[in-house]
Parts: structure tokens; C-alpha cells; sequence
């Protein structure tokens, strides 16, 4: 049977994580030698670590030859030598390889590369599977094949893609808005897209109006229920959808209530009889959602368990590797003939028979790649395990997060909630003589189906927030028949400005607009956050000012580059590349050079310039017809100073300068006495809470100076206070000749500039304070005012306090107590727990923790953090491994942090001479052979071979 090793052979099973090699091991038995290559094991190398004779060839701007076919250049990870030494090490005593690495494009990519540095000289198998059960494995076991060649081609495509995209873009915005800064494929549209919405906010004016409601009852029946007032002598009365977002009526022929026509119409209606006019009742169908995919994983989990995308794919990640879920990245809501069945089965066993539709259902979803599974995320196995059978096994979020998968599975294969609609009108007759018809809406559920197990949740909607409506239950009522009114009552109500993303509502922006692709979304929007274009607040994202400048350069100067129809066809086209239908290196040419770019051998194209793409391919480049390359070159039209301003109105100005945002009233830089006054911008000031009247108070405050509050009667100091970019302190002035640092203090919330008193200032600058020693450690503890609240602090281990006084009233005792509890996060949350435990390390003698921070996982022993490094992750990190990175933390210490740099760059350029980009190519071929790579010209290759990558790039 092919792929089953024969007895008394050994064969070499490659895996990607250390966890899914435990768990397969376990499977296998004897005969196989299960290993992990602990991710990827090769990348493009940054230019600058490239030998020095190739910096100055066609390598040396992007590590890929773009005059000859996009040839990348490949070196092994400088922390994945060892791995790749060991793995060679086992190769020897074995009879066969096996590829075991995830079923996607980057696992096809990564078994490429595996297959590139080993150079086995035994047979190579490449198995794939969806789930880490006994059953799938053997079952993969039984149908291995060769490695897919174009989806290693697609793979490889998308990341020469992005270091084209990055290398070329990235520069002109350090030398426009600000060094540092990066551009992408995907992460630029989605910052794009926040900033869009942000935009929409800010030019949002709010529209008032009222409404009137009714609390009413049928005779002889107990049952209220409410109505509220919809027309008024025949025309509608009008609502939040009514108005547009600059606060004006969009809608012809309603009538718009104010609070005082409201509570006359209510005066006018007391004593009225009010009659049932209308009543309709239809049938009440509804459909369980389909299972999940990536993309729904991701929205679900953070509407119901408030997991980041990140945090969420970390959580399923391990799901997988453990055997619990199916593999995590796909689009397709499919599910096998065997999970249908379990699922129906359980549905059955748990929900009764009529729980279960007589035939199966079947999804099918729109699944444009052929990168991701052929199966949606569901519980793994034949026959599902339920929630209370994996209890014991798992905790938290691993726990949650199975539970939401195996209920939307099993829910997914139930029957159709059923049940009545019923809509009422309720027509009256004020003292005046005018006309109202009042309207009220209900759902009586018959037959819960799926809902019984699971219900899908949404986001929220901001004209049924501001509207406040909800359906209820109604009493049985007739037409013609008379209804009571108890209680007649207005509100007042301001339409709401268009909703900021949350990372669940930006997911699924993406995914119908057809940009990235799912498997991505968790790092494009990591990405977003870690480069400072977008931030959290509360669950809502928020763009900086600098994201205002980068997207406003982008949209100016490239503008197909950052068009959301534009970057969808780029997917499409490279989906074709996944498919076979077109070569990567041709579009590649098509996007990097234009229509009339130079060919394959480097010359420049004749005629039409270059070929049309097969298949459709690149018709979404016509827009691009002078080619990336042409585009990045033209920087003398772009003005700096434009695309980092942007006005708020009435000659107010915000620039996004070196040091962070700034206003300007540009009317007072242009008066006679032409005195510019600037004024930074707060952190905690969102961009649409920015407006005029705010900036104007800002610049005002920065005018006035220095306010001198009065003289510390210890020091004879003047003590000032002043609003700074983080917004109001108070400092103390030292004379000019002393060395020492000055105190300054932040303002309490409760404070403001105009109302701090000189007293509230020496109480501010007294902190921290000293609490006292805690007598079981003998450890002090302070009270602080930190960046995010006050807080007690007891060597590295920090507490919130609930409240600024506390600062100056909270006891020994009280702080004793506040530790003797659990740790809490911020917001009163209990702080996560470790992500894992490792054992005790060996220096400091304290237990190793891997923990989720808020720039990424890293290993901590309490005294010393480290943060995992690229080729690390949370499932994969060993104890030695954590050992050694809290040893180089420790070693390197703040001051030799660009040392080490340099020292980790001479390693990969010696990586680097080992593998040269002649070498790489010619072993191409080996990407369909399961036995020792031809040896071919290096020409003949380029025809016939793909190319693959390591990593996927900046997203």
C-alpha cells in the first residue's frame, strides 16, 4: 500500500510543529520516525545580507532576479541550521520520506523546501490531511502523492509579490511621512478601509428627532406590548434611516417629529380609542448559518468569546495540532459524508428526532482557491466528541472555542426554525382632529430546530441602536378590534455616525470584497496594529493620524495599488497561478513591468510589449500599465507636506510630523505678526472626536504657555502645569545648573488645566508613594499613576486600583489584600492565564511561562521577558529553547540590543554562500520526483519549475 512503510523499514514523517509530531508519533507507532521542522525553514534574505559579491548583481535590491524570470534567492534561517542538520541526521537511517506539512499553499511551500536543503536519497512521499485522528492519518497514509507544483508556484508568486510590493513602496513612505514605515498588499486596503470609515465619521453631522410610543393592551387580556407611532395624517413618520450622514432628510414626503410637536401630539391622544386597523401574519422561516470557515471562525469567535483573530487562530491552531478540530484554514463550508452523518447523528441523540431534517444539508461556498481544505472547521473524527466529553482535557479558551465549533456543526445539520410573524397596525384619532397609525411587530417561535444548539451572532446595527427597536410577542388580535392604551410617552433620539470596525466586521469586509484571503486576515490585522496605523478601543478599531497620512500618499500616488475592486482581481489572478492556469513568473512580469516591460531573457519587450495572460489572468493590471516599478519611481509630484496635513476646518490644520500629530491655526500663521503656535494632539483623542472647537481649545491651551500654579514650599520650585501630546500634567521647573530629573505628573481624569489648584499639583508630584513592605517578602510596595490607570507595584508584579484617590488613602492592609486575590487585567478582567508552562528555569530558579503580550507571545520567568522570534511559536517552543532567549535577553541588556542585530545579519550572509541562486534553481525539478533532484541546466528550469517561498511576507 503506497505510503505505508514495509516491515522492518523506517520512514521519516516531517511535520510542522513539535505538537502535531507528539500527537501523529502516537498514531504511527513503530516504523516511523516522526519529526518537526518547527515551521518554515527558508526565506528570501533581507538585501543586506546578501554575500557581498551579489549586492551588486540582480539580487541585490530585492534577493530576486526581476530581469530574469523573478528567480529568488534563498537562504536557510540562521535559528533553523540546527533543525536542518537534524533532520539530515535522521534522514540516514531511514527508507522513505514522508512530506506531512499542512494541505494549504504555504505547507505545499514549506514541504518544497524541505525537499530542496535535504536532497534525500530515498523515495519521497508527500501526505496530506485535514484532521490529526488515527482514522484520517492512515487514511492519508494510503493516498500520498507528489508535491503539488502549482501551488507551490502560487505560494512562492504571493510572497515576491509582497517583498516587490514592500520593497518598493515601503521607501517612498520613510521619505515622505515618516522612517520606519511599511506598505502592502493587503494590510494597506484594510488600513485604507478604517481610515475610510473614520473619514465617514468625522464628516458625520447628527440629526434630531422624536418619537412616540405606546404601551398597549388588548380587553381581558393581561399582555402588553409596545407600538410605536408610524404615520401621522397619512405620511410616514420619520426615523434614524431617514437622514443622511450629514444630518440632512433624505426622504421625501415623511414627517419629522421634534420633541415639542411629540409631546403635543401626546396631549392631543390622551383619551383616543384606539383600533386595531390591520393585522397580517406570515410564516416565520429560518435557515441554520453554514459551518465554519476561517473567515466565520474569526467574526464568531470574537462577537462571542471577544478573542482577537489572532488569538483566535492561536487557540484553533492548537485545536488541531491536538487532534480536537479539523484543519483551521479554508474557505469551504463543505462537510464529508462522515461528519454529516455525526453530525445528524448527534443532533438526533441530544435534540430528539424531529431536531433533525429528514435529508442532509449541503453547503457549498464560493472557495475561489485551491489553496485552503476541501472541508469546513468541525470537530474532528468520525463521531464528534461533545463538549462535556472533552471537559476534562480542556480549559478556557481552548474549551470555548471547541464548544462554539462543535455547536455550529451540529446546529448546521438540524432542522429549520419555524414559527409566526405577526404585524399589527393601530390607527387613532387625536382631539385635534388628526390621524395616527401606530405599528407593532412580534415572532412566536413553533419549532426552535438548530436553535435549540446554536444561534448565529451579528453585529450590531447602528439604526436599530439608535432606533431601540425589538420585536415582542402580541396577544391574539382581530381587525376592527379595540385596544387599550396605558401609557403614552416620547423620547428623543440622534442618529449615529457609521460604526468603526471591530476586527470581526473587518474580517468580513475583506472577505466580500474578495482581498487576502482568510488564512491571512489574523496577521494582516496584527500587522496593522503592531506598525502604529490602527488601534484598539474597547473592541472598535481606530486609525492614528500617521495611517491618515500613509493612506491619503497611497491614494493620491498609487491608487490602483490601494483600490479594493484592483486588489481583488490581483487574488483572482493569483488564485489562476494556484490553479495552473498561469505561470507566476508571466504575471509577476505583467505587475512589476507594465505592458511593455522587458522579457524573460531581460531584453525589452517588442511591440505590444508583453503577451495577455491565459486564463483571464491580469486584466486587473490594465489599470497599472506602467508597472510597480514605473509608479515607485515617480516621487517629485508627491508633496510631503500635503499628504501629512489634513484640515478640520476654518483654517484649522492637523500635520502628522516626526514626533507624533500636531495643530496649527494656519489664519494665525499667516497674520501681520506671523507667531505660529502648534499644539500636539493627546493619544486618547480619537480622530473623529477632533473637532474644531476641541483643536481650538488645544491650540489655546498650547498658546497660554506655561501656567505657574505657585512655588513648592519645600523647594522654593515654581510648579507649572501645561497639556502635552499625552495630554495635561504638571511639572516642576528646576534651576538651570542642576543635573537632577524634574517631577512631573499626569492629571487625574477629574482634573483639568483651569481648576488644578497648587495643592492638587504637590499631591500629584508626590507619587508614587510608598505604601509599605510587605512583610512576607519583604518587598516594598508603591502606589503609581500609570498610562493606563492607577496602580499598586510590588517588585514586577503590578495591580490595578479602582480608583485615582486610592493613590493617596489606600492602607498596607488593603494592598496586602488586593494581592492575595487572583491578578486581574485591566477593566477588572482576571488576567490571562500562561499560554503554557515549560518548567523551572535554571538561573533564576522561578517557573517558565509562555503569555500572550500586547506586542506578541513571549517566555517569561517573572523577572526577565523574552519575545518569541520569528521562526518560534507558542505551540513549538521547548524548554531549552525558552532557556536559551531568556539567557540572550538577559546577556544583551538594552544597550547591546543593535549588537546582536548585527551579529544574527553575519550569520545568514554566511548562510547565505552556502546556497547560491544557480544552486537553487537547478534543483527545481525535484518538486515532482520522490527520489534524488536532476540535474539540470539552470535555463532549463526556469520553463519548467516552480519556485517557492518560506513565509508569506508582510500581509
Amino acid at each position: 500500500m503506497a505510503g505505508t512503510a514495509a516491515p522492518g523499514a523506517r520512514a521519516l514523517v516531517i511535520v510542522e510543529s513539535p505538537a502535531k509530531a507528539k500527537t501523529i508519533g502516537g498514531y504511527l507507532g513503530d516504523g516511523y520516525v516522526v519529526e518537526a521542522s518547527v515551521g518554515h525553514i527558508r526565506d528570501l534574505p533581507q538585501p543586506s545580507e546578501l554575500p557581498a559579491d551579489m549586492k551588486k548583481g540582480p539580487f541585490g535590491k530585492f534577493a530576486v532576479d526581476v530581469e530574469h524570470g523573478f528567480e529568488p534567492y534563498y537562504v536557510v534561517d540562521a535559528d533553523k541550521k540546527k533543525k536542518v542538520t537534524e533532520l539530515k541526521r535522521a534522514l540516514k537511517g531511514v527508507d522513505e520520506l514522508i512530506l506531512a506539512t499542512d494541505e494549504d499553499r504555504e505547507g505545499e511551500a514549506i514541504a518544497w523546501h524541505l525537499l530542496e536543503e535535504l536532497q534525500p536519497k530515498v523515495p519521497v512521499k508527500r501526505m496530506v490531511f485535514h484532521e490529526i485522528t488515527r482514522e484520517a492519518i492512515t487514511r492519508a497514509l494510503s493516498a500520498t502523492r507528489d508535491i503539488d507544483v502549482a501551488l507551490v508556484d502560487a505560494q512562492e508568486t504571493r510572497r515576491i509579490l509582497d517583498r516587490l510590493y514592500g520593497y518598493e513602496v515601503s521607501p517612498v513612505l520613510w521619505r515622505k511621512v515618516r522612517q520606519g514605515l511599511s506598505a502592502g498588499r493587503v494590510q494597506s486596503v484594510a488600513t485604507r478601509l478604517v481610515v475610510q470609515r473614520e473619514r465617514e465619521r468625522m464628516a458625520f453631522r447628527a440629526a434630531d428627532y422624536a418619537s412616540v410610543s405606546a404601551t398597549l393592551s388588548a380587553p381581558g387580556d393581561r399582555q402588553r406590548f409596545s407600538a410605536r407611532l408610524t404615520s401621522l395624517d397619512g405620511a410616514r413618520v420619520a426615523t434614524g434611516r431617514d437622514f443622511d450622514d450629514l444630518g440632512q432628510l433624505k426622504t421625501a414626503g415623511v414627517t419629522v417629529l421634534d420633541t415639542a410637536a411629540a409631546r403635543g401630539l401626546v396631549g392631543a391622544l390622551e383619551g383616543a380609542d384606539f383600533t386595531v386597523s390591520r393585522v397580517e401574519e406570515k410564516p416565520y422561516t429560518r435557515k441554520p448559518a453554514a459551518p465554519f470557515t476561517t473567515s466565520t471562525l474569526q467574526q464568531e469567535a470574537s462577537r462571542k468569546l471577544r478573542l482577537s483573530s489572532k488569538q483566535a487562530m492561536r487557540v484553533a491552531q492548537s485545536l488541531y495540532e491536538a487532534g480536537y478540530i479539523t484543519y483551521m484554514r479554508t474557505d469551504s463550508t463543505a462537510l464529508s459524508s462522515q461528519a454529516v452523518d455525526a453530525a445528524r447523528r448527534q443532533a438526533r441523540d441530544l435534540y430528539g428526532a424531529d431536531a433533525v431534517p429528514p435529508s442532509p444539508r449541503v453547503y457549498t461556498g464560493k472557495a475561489k482557491n485551491a489553496q485552503e481544505a476541501h472541508e469546513a472547521v468541525r470537530p474532528a473524527g468520525d463521531s464528534f466528541r461533545t463538549p462535556a466529553q472533552v471537559a476534562g482535557a480542556l480549559r478556557g479558551e481552548e474549551f470555548r472555542l471547541y464548544e462554539l465549533i462543535w455547536q455550529r456543526t451540529v446546529a448546521s445539520q438540524m432542522a429549520d426554525a419555524r414559527g409566526t410573524t405577526a404585524s399589527v397596525r393601530i390607527g387613532a384619532t387625536a382631539d385635534d382632529g388628526r390621524t395616527v397609525e401606530l405599528s407593532a411587530s412580534g415572532t412566536v417561535i413553533t419549532s426552535r430546530g438548530f436553535l435549540a444548539a446554536y444561534e448565529e451572532g451579528r453585529d450590531a446595527d447602528r439604526d436599530e441602536a439608535a432606533e431601540g427597536e425589538a420585536e415582542s410577542r402580541l396577544p391574539k388580535l382581530e381587525e376592527g378590534g379595540r385596544v387599550d392604551a396605558e401609557d403614552l410617552a416620547t423620547a428623543e433620539h440622534r442618529t449615529s455616525p457609521p460604526a468603526r470596525y471591530t476586527e470581526a466586521s473587518l474580517v468580513k469586509a475583506l472577505e466580500e470584497r474578495g482581498i487576502g484571503r482568510p488564512s491571512t486576515y489574523a496577521a494582516t490585522i496584527g500587522t496593522i496594529i503592531d506598525r502604529g496605523y490602527v488601534r484598539h478601543k474597547g473592541s472598535a478599531l481606530v486609525p492614528e493620524w500617521l495611517a491618515f497620512a500613509v493612506t491619503r500618499l497611497l491614494e493620491e500616488h498609487f491608487p490602483r495599488l490601494v483600490d479594493y475592486t484592483f486588489t481583488a482581481e490581483m487574488e483572482a489572478d493569483l488564485d489562476r497561478v494556484a490553479a495552473g492556469e498561469v505561470a507566476g513568473s508571466d504575471w509577476l512580469a505583467r505587475f512589476y513591468f507594465g505592458a511593455g516591460g522587458p522579457g524573460s531573457d531581460g531584453t525589452a519587450g517588442a511591440g505590444a510589449g508583453l503577451p495577455p495572460l491565459p486564463g483571464g489572468a491580469g486584466q486587473g493590471l490594465t489599470g497599472l500599465a506602467e508597472g510597480l516599478k514605473g509608479l515607485a519611481e515617480e516621487l517629485g509630484d508627491i508633496d510631503a507636506r500635503a499628504v501629512s496635513t489634513i484640515e478640520l476646518g476654518e483654517g484649522l490644520v492637523l500635520r502628522v510630523g516626526r514626533y507624533g500629530p500636531y495643530l496649527q491655526d494656519e489664519n494665525a500663521a499667516a497674520a501681520a505678526d506671523g507667531k505660529e503656535v502648534r499644539a500636539s494632539v493627546p493619544d486618547d483623542i480619537a480622530p473623529d472626536e477632533l473637532t474644531v472647537e476641541r483643536a481650538r481649545q488645544l491650540i489655546a491651551d498650547a498658546a497660554k504657555g506655561d501656567t505657574v500654579l505657585g512655588q513648592d514650599p519645600d523647594t522654593g520650585h515654581d510648579i507649572i502645569v501645561k497639556t502635552g501630546r499625552f495630554g495635561p500634567f504638571v511639572a516642576e521647573i528646576l534651576p538651570e545648573d542642576t543635573k537632577a530629573k524634574p517631577r512631573i505628573a499626569s492629571l487625574f481624569s477629574s482634573m483639568t488645566v483651569d481648576t488644578v489648584t497648587l495643592d492638587d499639583a504637590l499631591r500629584l508630584l508626590s507619587l508614587p508613594r510608598v505604601v509599605g513592605v510587605d512583610p512576607a517578602t519583604e518587598e516594598e510596595i508603591t502606589a503609581q499613576n500609570g498610562r493606563y490607570g492607577p496602580y499598586l507595584k510590588k517588585g514586577t508584579d503590578s495591580r490595578s486600583l479602582t480608583s485615582e484617590e486610592q493613590l493617596f488613602t489606600v492602607t498596607l492592609e488593603e494592598a496586602l489584600a488586593v494581592y492575595a486575590e487572583p491578578k486581574r487585567g485591566r477593566g477588572g478582567r482576571a488576567a490571562p492565564a500562561p499560554l503554557k508552562e515549560l518548567g523551572v528555569d535554571p538561573v533564576s530558579e522561578k517557573p517558565i511561562t509562555v503569555r500572550s503580550g500586547r506586542y506578541g507571545d513571549y517566555v517569561s520567568d517573572g523577572e526577565t521577558n523574552a519575545t518569541l522570534r520569528g521562526a518560534d511559536s507558542t505551540e513549538s517552543i521547548t524548554f531549552e529553547r525558552a532557556v536559551e532567549l531568556l539567557a540572550d535577553r538577559r546577556a544583551a541588556g538594552p544597550a547591546k540590543k543593535k549588537t546582536a542585530a548585527k551579529k544574527t545579519t553575519a550569520k545568514k550572509t554566511t548562510a547565505a554562500k552556502k546556497t547560491t541562486a544557480k544552486k537553487t534553481t537547478a534543483k527545481k525539478t525535484t518538486a515532482t520526483k520522490a527520489s534524488t533532484a536532476a540535474k539540470t541546466t539552470t535555463a532549463a528550469t526556469k520553463t519548467t519549475a516552480p519556485k517557492a517561498t518560506a513565509a508569506g511576507g508582510t500581509a
